[in-house]
């Protein structure tokens, strides 16, 4: 018995405090050039549910999303559309369209500081793939094997119709990372 020890409120308030834990993915905020096209591409071949259809924000001071949009964007903006959809695992996509925002996507250049791509998943990559470019967008490499004649874990890098890069994987984030990707 003499090995245990109690312990003080003020060193469990310490632990409690200093031990991170996973945070949750909740959302991402992508700016688009034409928001009923992006909705209608996101939709149809994400399949991700439209949760609220396009609406159009006005600059105002007077609802609480209003003032959180001129803390966001600053007070250089008139009005905005907006409409929101998710994934079949809940994360929310946030598209934005503004009228005096540049309309083409930004060179693609992963090597600068920032976010440069996300990524999705579908087992059938070679079909999804497909219908992306058929609405416009663009496979940017060949589909790569991350375990050739081991496991069918692939992926592949593609565009959007509106320029933004993203990744698709076949199999989830930690298997495919968790069999030693780098390793072999």
């Amino acid at each position: 018995m003499g090995k245990y020890r109690l312990i003080s409120s003020s060193e469990i308030y310490t632990m409690k405090k200093s031990k991170a834990y996973p945070k949750s993915f909740s959302h991402i905020g992508i700016t688009v050039p034409n928001i009923t096209a992006a909705v209608k591409f996101y939709s149809e071949v994400m399949g991700w549910y439209v949760i609220m259809e396009p609406s159009k924000v006005k600059k105002e001071k007077e609802t609480a999303i209003g003032q959180m949009c001129i803390d966001v964007f600053g007070e250089d903006w008139e009005t905005f559309e907006i409409a929101h959809l998710a994934t079949s695992d809940g994360i929310g996509i946030e598209l934005f369209s503004f009228p005096h925002g540049v309309k083409e996507a930004p060179e693609f250049n992963p090597f600068n500081t920032g976010l440069f791509h996300f990524c999705i998943q579908d087992p059938n990559i070679e079909d999804l793939i497909a219908q992306i470019v058929s609405y416009g967008g663009k496979q940017r490499m060949p589909i790569r094997e991350y375990y050739p004649n081991d496991k069918p874990y692939k992926m592949c890098y593609v565009e959007d119709p509106f320029g933004i890069v993203f990744e698709i994987y076949t199999h989830s984030y930690e298997l495919t990372y968790s069999s030693g990707a780098y390793t072999k």
